[in-house]
C-alpha cells in the first residue's frame, strides 16, 4: 500500500509541476497579447484567457492538495 501511495504522489507531484509550467507559459503569451492588442474585444478577450489560466492553476494546486489530504488517510496496511 505504500508503494501505491509513493506512486500517486510522484505522479502528482509530476502533473503539478507540468501543468504550473504550461500555465505559466499560457499566462505570459495571453499577457503579451494583451499588451500588444490593438481593438478593445482583443484586450478583454486576453483578460478572460487570463483569469482562465490562473483559475485553473489555482484548480490543480487544489486539486493536488486535496488528494495529497486523502491519500494520507488511508490506512498503511499491514505491517
Amino acid at each position: 500500500m505504500e508503494q501505491l501511495k509513493q506512486l500517486i504522489d510522484n505522479w502528482i507531484v509530476l502533473a503539478q509541476g507540468l501543468i504550473g509550467s504550461v500555465g505559466a507559459l499560457a499566462f505570459l503569451l495571453a499577457f503579451a497579447y494583451k499588451i500588444i492588442a490593438v481593438e478593445p474585444r482583443s484586450v478583454m478577450e486576453a483578460k478572460r484567457w487570463i483569469g482562465r489560466i490562473v483559475f485553473g492553476t489555482i484548480g490543480v494546486e487544489v486539486a493536488g492538495t486535496l488528494t495529497h489530504a486523502l491519500i494520507s488517510t488511508v490506512p498503511g496496511g499491514a505491517h
